[in-house]
């Protein structure tokens, strides 16, 4: 089968920890034909198929030079197996139109994985929206009332914009109150941008736990992203440690509620972000730590998505 990664630029994959090159590894391993392109490859023309200007990828696993092109041409996204939509965030207009393509493709063919449309209807931030059992208190707003009123309920708080990755723009405001002004301005810019407040959760010492649902069903292990030196942070981008560790009672009643549903949406793929015993985010473009749960527990994640992935094209 050939198999299409739309991901980000090859260069910049660090593969000692790329989630998306041990997806690909796993499905070479399988004699999987591995190809990919960038969401800028992407076009379509009247009167014809969606089409991509895509690399034919032998990977060596040696870095830096951790791959081989074996061709380079146009084919109909049709035309492939499978199509593994893997852009990183963030979720600009480029991304948006990228998935629209992608949803011309599918009606011509193409099995697409997350679906297109399931990754615009499900923003990682607000998402949560549909669960409200699993959250704590959480205000989604322009308003500088709002968020200053919610301050003086909870009094500590973490404010954070929609469309942030990698523990982008997290800001921590505590009892005092301090520079909470200046916040909110940086934030939604004069009421300009929607921006995402929540209860501090001091559970977060103990990390930021990402718990994987492949094919709606929990991978059994999460990865507590802790973080490290005086941050509020967790996030591996922000500097967070990453420690696997077994599912709780509450990861598993999270993930199997939330997972049947998630998967019937056509979302192969979910990374669920919990702290303590509360949900904080649902990604869906493209979740991680693939590698660093392998390592660290032996369970072969990589495996387990390239079998979902086989399972739902047999359906």
């Amino acid at each position: 089968m050939d198999v299409l990664f739309v991901a980000d630029p090859l260069a910049s994959f660090k593969i000692y920890k790329d989630t998306t090159f041990t997806m690909m590894r796993e499905a070479q391993r399988r004699g999987h034909r591995v190809w990919a392109c960038e969401p800028r490859d992407l076009s379509w023309r009247s009167g014809g198929p969606v089409q991509a200007l895509v690399r034919e990828l032998q990977l060596t696993g040696q870095e830096p030079q951790w791959f081989e092109e074996r061709s380079c041409t146009t084919w109909a996204l049709h035309q492939f197996g499978a199509v593994i939509m893997r852009k990183d965030p963030p979720f600009d207009s480029e991304f948006f139109y990228a998935t629209h393509l992608l949803g011309q493709a599918e009606r011509e063919g193409a099995r697409v994985f997350n679906k297109p449309a399931a990754l615009r209807d499900h923003p990682e931030k607000l998402a949560i929206m549909e669960c409200p059992q699993f959250l704590s208190p959480t205000l989604v707003t322009r308003s500088e009332t709002e968020v200053r009123e919610f301050h003086a309920e909870h009094r500590d708080i973490i404010l954070k914009p929609l469309d942030g990755m990698g523990g982008m723009g997290i800001f921590r405001v505590g009892t005092e109150g301090l520079n909470l002004g200046a916040i909110i301005e940086t934030l939604q810019r004069d009421g300009a941008q929607t921006i995402m407040v929540q209860r501090y959760l001091p559970a977060i010492a103990q990390g930021d736990k990402r718990v994987l649902v492949i094919g709606g069903k929990p991978v059994p292990y999460a990865l507590a992203r802790i973080p490290q030196g005086g941050e509020v942070r967790g996030n591996l981008a922000a500097g967070g440690k990453g420690v696997a560790q077994p599912l709780t009672e509450r990861d598993l009643e999270i993930a199997t509620t939330l997972g049947p549903t998630l998967v019937a949406r056509g979302l192969l793929l979910v990374g669920l972000d919990v702290i303590g015993d509360c949900l904080t985010e649902i990604n869906v473009t493209s979740p991680t730590c693939f590698r660093e749960i392998m390592d660290q527990t032996g369970f072969d994640v990589a495996a387990t998505f390239v079998d979902a992935l086989e399972q739902a094209l047999s359906a």
